[in-house]
């Protein structure tokens, strides 16, 4: 099946062709079909697999081609909902991509930034209108933004939504739609909570689910390499120095660790930035802008604020710390090897981290292959591969046999670490 098989509107196809789309992904291929038909949706797939052109292009082409019989000014007619800055503006370029050859507008507002431009843009009147929640409620309770006139309405990634708390928020958006409406609904996964909110916002819908042979992208090869955290640091400049045309990003489970690895970076003379929650909306706008025409090689980022990250040519992920969420792995490796492109995702591991790599694997129902030997080993101890020396002969063994006392007190401690592990691995983690 190509594009030009889904009976879309010639000016999108055109459009479309000069994004270089030919034959459609799978979830654009089962879903495109159903949302011209205009029925509401529950879309379910990984990250990387085409979710935006899959509920952008048929919301165009229904507005394309309404527009022979409106008249007067513009109201807003489709709304997109998306947890993160990063990730509507990213749809906002794609939606305009899309609707080149026709009459159909957008514009994008978030918060983080002063609204009187996002504002301006919405007086002359827009199609379409991409953007996160608080912004919306911000500008919908100062009677600025009507959801009244609302046709197609998308939730985008809800499952990252809730996780960052703005469920209340989306309640009270989906309160303001009409009735009578076109709802899509896209989400990575579908926890409870999820298939709870979806029941809120669809009607009589169809379901896509696309399920990979994998957990984690196809194309992404993997590795992990086994590191103190001291050394965490030289590790990362090794790899970079040894691909130096290579651009990559990095992951850092928090804002603070992101700016001491930016930090490190630069005293080894590599040049890099940081984007997450507390870098203004400029200073992200403007690493992820020279990142993207690669004029610069390294971006360091935290989960919220690489979700909107989506770059042609990314060849390396590295995960600098683990996290101890594992589906989140599967959406930091998903930024490389999108599409039909490969890519390479490499983690780095230490022994507190271990318990998080069980975790990850027990998801993704595979082993992240071990890459063995680098400059900065862990010693033999804390090498996740390593194995307990046996005594050399009955006399060592006896006078190395701990007493009760001492087998106490390390039964004691093995206890206060396994209830650490299990504290740390069920704490949510730190968000932007």
């Amino acid at each position: 099946m190509t594009f030009k098989d889904l009976g879309l509107a010639l000016p999108i196809l055109k459009a479309i062709e000069e994004q270089g789309y030919t034959t459609p992904t799978p979830i654009q291929e089962q879903a495109i079909p159903i949302l011209l038909t205009k029925k509401d949706l529950l879309g379910v797939a990984q990250t990387g697999t085409g979710k935006t052109a899959a509920f952008s292009i048929p919301i165009i082409h229904h507005l394309h081609t309404n527009q022979e019989h409106s008249k007067g000014k513009k109201r807003i007619k489709a709304l997109i909902v998306t947890p993160t800055r990063e990730l509507a503006i990213q749809i906002g370029e794609n939606f305009t991509a899309y609707s080149k050859h026709t009459k159909v507008t957008n514009t994008v507002i978030f918060g983080g930034v002063k609204q009187q431009r996002q504002v301006n843009a919405l007086r002359p009147g827009v199609d379409a209108l991409i953007a996160t929640p608080g912004r919306l409620l911000d500008l919908m309770n100062q009677n600025i933004i009507s959801l009244r006139d609302i046709e197609y309405v998308v939730l985008d990634e809800a499952d990252q939504m809730l996780d960052m708390g703005f469920i209340h928020d989306i309640k009270k958006i989906i309160a303001k739609l009409p009735a009578k409406r076109q709802s899509l609904f896209f989400s990575a996964t579908m926890p409870k909570d999820i298939v709870e909110l979806s029941k809120r916002i669809l009607g009589n819908f169809e379901r896509v689910t696309i399920k990979p042979k994998q957990a984690t992208a196809e194309r992404v090869e993997q590795g992990i390499y086994f590191v103190s955290k001291a050394n965490k640091p030289k590790l990362l400049v090794h790899l970079i120095n040894e691909r130096p045309e290579a651009s990559v990003l990095v992951f850092s489970r928090t804002k603070h660790g992101a700016n001491k690895i930016v930090k490190k970076l630069a005293q080894a003379d590599i040049n890099s930035a940081a984007i997450h929650g507390n870098k203004s909306q400029t200073a992200r706008q403007k690493a992820l802008g020279v990142f993207k025409e690669g004029k610069l090689n390294v971006l360091v980022a935290t989960d919220i604020a690489a979700r909107g990250i989506d770059v042609d040519d990314l060849s390396l992920v590295i995960n600098f710390d683990l996290p101890n969420i594992p589906e989140t792995y599967v959406h930091r490796i998903g930024r490389t090897g999108r599409a039909s492109a490969s890519g390479i995702a490499i983690s780095f591991c230490m022994a507190e981290e271990r318990a998080y790599l069980k975790d990850i694997e027990k998801l993704i129902k595979q082993q992240v292959p071990r890459l063995g030997e680098h400059p900065y080993m862990e010693d033999a101890q804390e090498n996740a591969e390593a194995k307990p020396q046996k005594p050399s002969n009955n006399k060592s063994r006896n006078n190395n046999r701990p007493s009760a006392n001492s087998n106490r007190n390390r039964n004691s401690s093995n206890r206060r670490r396994k209830n650490n592990r299990n504290s740390n691995r069920n704490k949510p983690e730190k968000r932007d």
